[in-house]
């Protein structure tokens, strides 16, 4: 496995050059795409500021919707069609989102139908230009709180359903704060496989706040706190072979108020603590 930067992931605006730069001086290994950059940009362009850099492509966010009308989801399609030419070109295989979990209108088996059609017809398309696609699920109790209809919210719950997806290139989206916030266990991680991984990130979680208390959007940087225990979730992944990137969501008001390349160093400076402290 290996360390990439996304910079929008800790509140930092940048341009493909500027990141992959920021990324190197900083103890990255890679950066997360935005796909609609690198089809602008074109495969080559895109690789040349990497090599540059010293950098690899480590994957990018799903950039379309997947929860609007069937029109607008077709036309979302077609235009992704037109995206992932240049990812596959690049060599990218790994690709991801989220799932929210809960819904106000639909309950679960509604819900469930729904976005197995969605993400089935997403993940073919993706799988015809030879990428992965990472599902994340959501753990803290907070989010469905005050909702009708969860939905998933677990490690095994997502599994599950990536499965039933039946494309056989879906996993997860793995996160260390969604994780801890849904009572995952490292035994639960030492289940996993590397082919079960698309895309780890890791964080921490603040101090003193009970597990059903907890926000999603109130984090912090790995090893922050210690209430994760970053560095045995690592360990835990390093020995199921993870063979992906590892990439920071902080969701860090103070790593946001922070310029630019403090921002990247800080995260990077914390990342390499947790990589050193997991020994691996």
């Amino acid at each position: 496995m290996y360390k990439s930067l996304s910079t929008g992931a800790i509140g930092v605006k940048a341009d493909l050059a500027m990141a992959a730069d920021l990324a190197a001086r900083h103890g990255f290994d890679a950066v997360h795409l935005n796909l609609r950059e690198v089809a602008a940009l074109g495969a080559g362009q895109t690789a040349e500021i990497l090599a540059r850099a010293g950098v690899r492509a480590a994957g990018f966010g799903l950039p379309i919707q997947y929860r609007q009308s069937e029109a607008e989801f077709a036309a979302a399609l077609t235009e992704l069609a037109g995206l992932l030419p240049a990812a596959q070109a690049l060599g990218v295989t790994r690709a991801t989102t989220w799932v929210p979990s809960w819904h106000d209108t639909l309950d679960f088996a509604a819900n469930h139908a729904f976005l197995r059609g969605r993400f089935g017809r997403i993940a073919v398309l993706l799988r015809d230009h030879g990428i992965r696609f990472g599902l994340e699920f959501l753990g803290p109790k907070t989010l469905r709180d005050g909702h009708p209809f969860e939905f998933i919210h677990t490690m095994d719950g997502m599994l599950a359903f990536c499965d039933e997806i039946g494309t056989g290139n879906v996993g997860l989206l793995l996160d260390a704060y969604h994780w801890y916030t849904a009572g995952g266990t490292l035994a639960d991680l030492a289940r996993l496989t590397d082919a079960a991984i698309v895309d780890v990130h890791v964080n921490d979680a603040p101090a003193g706040v009970p597990l059903d208390k907890q926000l999603d959007g109130v984090r912090g940087l790995p090893g922050e706190t210690g209430v994760i225990g970053v560095p045995a979730f690592l360990r835990a992944i390093a020995a199921i072979g993870y063979t992906g990137p590892v990439m920071v969501e902080p969701f860090s008001q103070r790593v946001r108020e922070l310029p630019p390349e403090d921002a990247v160093r800080v995260t990077g400076e914390a990342l390499n603590q947790v990589w050193r402290a997991a020994g691996i």
